[in-house]
């Protein structure tokens, strides 16, 4: 506490009242004297009379205010005015309190009680302001850590799709994969499925995120191009070769996996087709999975499948194959709900329709740039290019 006053009596007396009630005191005779104090030292209460030669109490108050700090002080002047207008200028320049002259003890005490309860408030919220920078600080720390182990799951994440493109023969396949975050739940790919036959994929796992993004990653590793023996979809054939199995199987073991030994309450839709390149048949199967359009060379367009359950979601599912013959020209496309529930600005989705214009829109274009101007025209529909789902898209163009 700083007692300012230019009478030496008068701190006299108010000092031993002070030390008293068990205060620590420093005293001075003047408002200069008292600034350099406060500049020296944090000064958290100051009882200041207003009459001093020189640089008066409101003076002092005001340069007092004008110092840097990290906490509150609390301003007591000292007067023998009454007068409304000095007592606005006075809390003008930053008193916090008035008393008049000659003081009252007991409402000096009063006045200081007050004060340090404001004083005891303002160190708590100062306190609680620390820790929670400090917090903020660490969540940052936190978060930027996430964040750069979110980029290299993207990476890693794209590199489960490590061709974007490829022909097989006279035909030829092309992907798209955008997640919506830093990671998604969206697969597509491409196999051989044997001589003569490729299969193709499309998966969608439910949900956001790194979860989702670890079950596609368990995806590609049971449908991937790599290790044929250890692509579910394929079984060993004479001469050390493989074949596909029917793409109903590869649902029902993939289903049943999902439930008995991955403990997860995630589930996930599929399109699975594989196509006899010479012949152009077409075996699939459609679990839960958005229709596959086929577009026809002379420009008609018609949707597959009756749907199906998605997998892992319901034990002993069945899951029914179909079959449509390829004609040369013909192609066919997978999307994700991505695409066809993408929203425009009004809450409206893209729909079967909307696919299907888009569709028509860019028939004339052909392989990944055709799946690049879907994504431009989903982006278009949408009023932005951030899409609230995981996008995703197989087009197989037949020979």
């Amino acid at each position: 506490m700083l007692l300012v006053d230019d009478s030496r009596l008068q701190r006299r007396i108010l000092r031993a009242l002070l030390e008293r009630w068990g205060y620590d005191v420093a005293e001075c005779g003047s408002g200069e004297e008292a600034l350099e104090i406060c500049r020296a030292q944090p000064v958290d209460l100051i009882i200041s009379d207003w009459m001093m030669p020189g640089m008066d109490g409101p003076e002092f108050c005001r340069a007092f205010r004008a110092l840097p700090r990290e906490s509150y002080g609390y301003f007591i002047l000292l007067t023998s005015k009454s007068e409304t207008v000095e007592m606005i200028h006075g809390l003008d320049v930053g008193a916090d309190e008035f008393l008049t002259k000659p003081v009252n003890s007991s409402e000096l005490r009063a006045r200081i009680a007050s004060g340090e309860r404001i004083l005891r408030m303002e160190h708590q919220l100062r306190d609680k302001n620390r820790q929670l920078t400090d917090a903020l600080a660490e969540l940052r720390t936190l978060y930027d850590a996430l964040d750069r182990d979110l980029a290299e799951a993207r990476k890693l994440q794209q590199s489960l799709v490590p061709e974007r493109h490829r022909r097989f023969g006279a035909s030829e396949v092309s992907l798209l994969l955008r997640p919506c975050g830093q990671v998604g739940g969206d697969l597509v790919g491409f196999f051989p499925a044997g001589p003569g036959e490729v299969g193709l994929f499309s998966a969608d796992v439910s949900g956001h995120g790194i979860s989702s993004a670890m079950l596609t990653a368990r995806l590609a590793g049971l449908l991937g191009s790599r290790s044929p023996d250890q692509n579910i979809a394929l079984e060993p054939a004479p001469g050390g070769q493989y074949r596909a199995r029917p793409p109903e199987e590869v649902a029902a073991h993939l289903n049943r996996l999902f439930l008995e030994d991955i403990e997860t309450e995630h589930y996930f839709t599929l399109l699975l087709a594989i196509v006899t390149l010479d012949t152009g048949r077409m075996r699939f199967v459609q679990a839960g999975h958005p229709h596959p359009v086929l577009c026809r060379a002379d420009g008609s367009l018609d949707c597959l499948g009756d749907g199906g359950l998605p997998l892992g979601l319901i034990p002993g599912a069945g899951f029914e194959g179909c079959e449509v013959g390829l004609r040369p020209g013909d192609r066919l496309l997978l999307v994700s709900d991505g695409i066809t529930e993408c929203p425009a600005p009004d809450g409206a989705q893209l729909g079967d329709d909307g696919l299907r214009c888009l569709i028509e829109t860019h028939a004339a274009t052909r392989g990944p740039a055709f799946l690049d101007a879907i994504q431009a025209g989903l982006t278009f529909f949408a009023g932005r290019d951030e899409f609230p789902d995981d996008v995703s898209a197989v087009l197989f163009e037949f020979g």
